[in-house]
């Protein structure tokens, strides 16, 4: 398995960990970490199992990976139309954990809840953090 392949695995792996955080892995939920798995080029069988290993992260170096990666979770977290505390808590361990500014996130995190669709834009996403980063 090459490095890039790795990182995608290591990606879904932590958002597999992040959607049961509730306890519950809810349909849209994993109707939407299907899509992502899709999406990178992970074939059902290997997605399958990746609900029955734990696998290490991955540390993701570059920027826009990070707050993709941050926005993939977001995005997860309102898929199954429940904001729980323990993702709150959760997604705000996991960004810190990557080195992203935790008030560009809670900024974006409040923009998506006010937002109909729960979605930003891609523009306003990275225009959050790097608004911080200055």
């Amino acid at each position: 398995m090459n490095n890039t392949q790795a990182q995608k695995i290591s990606l879904l792996s932590d958002m597999i960990a992040f959607a049961v955080v509730d306890g519950k892995l809810h349909d849209n939920e994993y109707l939407f970490l299907s899509l992502i798995a899709e999406d990178l080029g992970i074939d059902s069988a290997e997605f399958q199992q990746l609900f029955h290993s734990e696998n290490k992260s991955e540390v993701i170096k570059d920027d826009f990976e990070r707050i993709q990666q941050f926005y993939r979770l977001a995005l997860l977290m309102h898929s199954d139309g429940v904001l729980h505390e323990r993702e709150e808590k959760r997604i705000h361990e996991i960004c810190i954990g990557m080195g992203l500014d935790p008030f560009a996130m809670k900024r974006v995190l409040k923009a998506m809840e006010q937002s109909p669709t729960r979605m930003v834009s891609p523009d306003y996403l990275l225009e959050v953090f790097q608004e911080q980063s200055n």
